[in-house]
């Protein structure tokens, strides 16, 4: 299986650098948009391609800002096409209800550690976003600071969570990297006034 990927992603490759760099980073940034909206798609692997394609630098920038409009894209299709339809449907005293009004209401250094988390489904995030009353403000911010550990763990660290349980520096890097994010967010929401 690794050599498959080895080769899909070598073909990816040669094709960017030998056609037109456009067309990788365009395919670089579409698959992980689409990723934001088909759970099912392994955003590992894309991050992983855009950092061999692209390099350390521009490879995490490329991916850290797709996936920004990847889950804001998720975030506004549910909260426009979606959010509105449900309230109607739901009691006013239900247990959906009350479960929307505590994501609304999550405080947002919680919210951008639960992003920064590498192994969150950031679908989930998403549609929990947009169907809450979370402004859209907040959600930008918390997914702005905390897709930054997400990227670099899946670019730079590792691919697979075996590997990242084998390895206890790894586990440190995100541990880390999960405080700094906790203690930025926390300055961030006093700046911006984001609770």
């Amino acid at each position: 299986m690794e050599e498959i990927i080895r080769n899909v992603l070598e073909t990816i490759q040669q094709f960017a650098v030998h056609t037109n760099p456009f067309i990788g980073i365009f395919i670089g940034v579409g698959l992980i948009i689409l990723e934001s909206i088909i759970p099912v798609l392994p955003l590992a692997l894309f991050i992983a391609m855009n950092t061999i394609m692209f390099g350390n630098v521009f490879g995490f920038l490329l991916s850290w800002i797709s996936t920004i409009c990847g889950c804001m894209l998720s975030f506004y299709i549910f909260r426009k096409g979606i959010s509105s339809h449900l309230y109607k449907h739901l009691p006013e005293d239900g247990h959906v209800l009350k479960f929307m009004r505590r994501i609304t209401e999550i405080p947002f250094a919680d919210l951008v550690v639960i992003t920064a988390m590498p192994f969150t489904p950031a679908f989930t995030v998403n549609i929990a976003g947009g169907l809450s009353q979370i402004s859209p403000r907040k959600f930008l911010a918390a997914i702005i600071i905390g897709k930054l550990p997400m990227v670099y763990f899946w670019g730079f660290i590792g691919s697979t969570f075996l590997e990242s349980l084998g390895n206890p520096i790894i586990l440190l890097r995100i541990g880390v990297m999960l405080v700094v994010v906790y203690v930025i967010s926390k300055m961030v929401s006093k700046k911006f006034h984001l609770e």
